[in-house]
């Protein structure tokens, strides 16, 4: 009997998710995989198989592509197969934040506290100089360069954005809703003062952060005078 006639139309979005992730293993570990086979593999029709890998296409997580035919080819849909992308790699184990912290103690271990700051610093050296060109073809204006600095570290991942605080007080709010570090950065806090010190580099004036995701922030949130003198690190650059 195959799944969807056992379970019934009550639990088809539980059974389908199951499925789904299911499929997706499979094509991880065996692919490239056509749809009977993973059909006979689960015990699912051919028919259920291709919505759920229709689904993981539209998704990013897999790719279809055509099987090579040697010789004569016959009338019909040509063969396919599915291949595994990076999309599918967030779904499985990642061990890379343990390496991090563990990197980070073996480094505090050998150099201390400045051998940690210094690696932070260095880390965001060269995304600093690749954000640089961005925020200063934007001008001078504080809040117009935090736009754009928002803009180019929302393109990276940080699902950043710049806003107005309630109030009058001539202020924005650069937030970050991911944290790549996290991990890392609950341990060593240096990563998220690293950080602060880049954002005050690129915006001319001297910022403050206000929370971080690794200090239980619901983002990292940096408050951005837009009436200020300039900070001593941006005099200096």
């Amino acid at each position: 009997m195959s799944a969807q006639s056992a379970v019934g139309h009550t639990a088809a979005p539980l059974d389908a998710d199951s499925t789904r992730a299911r499929i997706r293993a499979l094509v991880v570990s065996q692919g490239p995989i056509n749809a009977s086979r993973l059909a006979a593999e689960l015990d699912v029709t051919p028919a259920g198989v291709r919505r759920h890998l229709q689904a993981l296409v539209a998704a990013g997580e897999i790719a279809e592509r055509a099987v090579p035919v040697t010789g004569p080819r016959g009338r019909g849909r040509p063969p396919r197969e599915y291949v595994a992308t990076t999309g599918a790699q967030e779904h499985l184990p990642d061990a890379s934040a343990e390496l991090a912290v563990e990197a980070l103690d073996f480094i505090a271990s050998a150099l201390g506290e400045p051998g940690v700051t210094q690696f932070a610093d260095d880390r965001l050296a060269e995304l600093e100089e690749r954000y640089r060109p961005l925020v200063e073809s934007s001008g001078s204006d504080v809040a117009a360069r935090a736009v754009a600095l928002a803009g180019a570290l929302a393109a990276d991942g940080y699902a950043a954005s710049a806003r107005r605080p309630p109030g009058e007080l001539p202020l924005l709010q650069l937030c970050q809703g991911h944290c790549p570090v996290q991990q890392a950065a609950e341990k060593y806090p240096e990563l998220c003062e690293a950080e602060t010190r880049m954002i005050s580099r690129l915006l001319g004036v001297h910022v403050q952060r206000l929370a971080t995701i690794a200090g239980g922030g619901h983002a990292c949130t940096t408050s951005v005078p837009l009436t200020a003198a300039p900070s001593p690190a941006a005099r200096a650059t």
